[in-house]
């Protein structure tokens, strides 16, 4: 893939192909960057929600075994 996109960019005339390959370039690095920030805040809230989740269920469990 990348040899295809070095292969594409040499082939160009003039900048104005270059900018753009660059462009898409940064911009599809950004957006990855940005997956990968929203699925690790994500990730991070599922986690706490689990635990208050289990902690919840447990002590109403700890509760209920006591009467």
């Amino acid at each position: 893939m990348i040899k295809a996109f070095l292969k594409r960019l040499k082939s160009q005339k003039g900048m104005s192909g270059v900018l753009v390959a660059l462009l898409l370039v940064i911009v599809g690095v950004g957006l990855i960057a940005g997956i990968a920030a929203y699925m690790n805040s994500a990730s991070t809230k599922i986690q706490t929600e689990a635990t208050k989740a289990i902690d919840s269920a447990v002590k109403d469990a700890t509760n209920q075994g006591g009467n």
